[in-house]
């Protein structure tokens, strides 16, 4: 059958590079997500707008677990059926689905024995308060967190019960500790068998080893037929750094530290200064 006139105008106007499939991973805390909490009107305008292109793929990559990062996506208008988001800092991967419990679907799930790696960490911080995540539930603990740190649903139980089961990530927290101390005492004693990363305040995320928000997107760029040249990340914590070497085109937030700063390709402002509104329009200008 013949291209008509119509048929070969609209194809004539379709971009080779321009309008091929797109994906633009976003970390929420300190990247989308004000640090108190706050998201920013500015922020979902851009992230809608963006997204609204029909060769634009936006992913939510985040250390939150699934419970607590669906409700931003409400708020960012990305919880359309089948868009996958990658949570647990790549430990679990999910897809949106309406019809299902919670609201979604589970793509991939790694887990790892918690057992070594608390009981290293716990001989060093005796004091620690820890939890174990479970899925589109909430956390069980050891002892409960400081107010609106886990979301879902927080069930004390005993040490053994922490480390009975497989679990997707394992946090440490010490109210009393700063970042730099978590980062020294890591350095310490070596952890084997994971991945971990130090938050911006004393707080310690481990993963299986080898798993990364990095490992997970790669699934995801893969399963939508986007090349690896085409692919854009922005995030604002060590959590991120595999992510901004992955992407072919990496922002920092402003306030990020040294190291996640010099991973990126390009600085934007701060979380405070809707800093990812600037990179999204710099992606609308010269990616999408």
């Amino acid at each position: 059958m013949g291209v008509t006139t119509t048929e070969r105008a609209t194809t004539d106007q379709r971009h080779p590079v321009r309008d091929a499939g797109l994906l633009v991973a976003l970390d929420v805390d300190g990247t989308v997500v004000h640090h108190d909490g706050h998201l920013s009107p500015r922020v979902v305008d851009k992230v809608r707008a963006l997204d609204a292109l029909p060769h634009v793929s936006v992913v939510i990559a985040t250390g939150r677990s699934v419970v607590a990062t669906l409700p931003v996506m409400e708020q960012l208008g990305l919880l359309t059926p089948g868009r996958p988001a990658v949570c647990s800092n790549g430990a679990v991967t999910v897809s949106v689905d309406p019809d299902a419990d919670g609201g979604f679907r589970l793509d991939d799930v790694v887990t790892f024995d918690p057992a070594p790696a608390i009981a290293v960490v716990h001989q060093e911080l005796p004091h620690a308060l820890v939890a174990v995540e479970e899925i589109g539930v909430g956390f069980k603990v050891s002892t409960p967190f400081p107010p609106g740190e886990l979301w879902g649903e927080e069930a004390v139980v005993s040490f053994e019960e922490l480390v009975a089961d497989p679990v997707t990530r394992v946090t440490f927290r010490d109210p009393h500790s700063t970042s730099e101390e978590f980062r020294e005492m890591v350095e310490r004693i070596g952890l084997h068998g994971v991945t971990y990363a130090v938050g911006y305040s004393a707080w310690l995320d481990l993963a299986p080893e080898g798993v990364s928000k990095a490992s997970a997107l790669e699934q995801v760029r893969r399963r939508l037929c986007v090349e690896p040249h085409r692919t854009v990340a922005a995030g604002d914590q060590r959590n991120d750094l595999e992510m901004l070497q992955w992407a072919s085109r990496s922002y920092a937030m402003g306030q990020a530290p040294a190291e996640v700063i010099a991973a990126a390709d390009r600085v934007t402002g701060t979380v405070e200064e809707d800093g990812l509104v600037d990179a999204l329009d710099e992606v609308l200008a010269e990616l999408a």
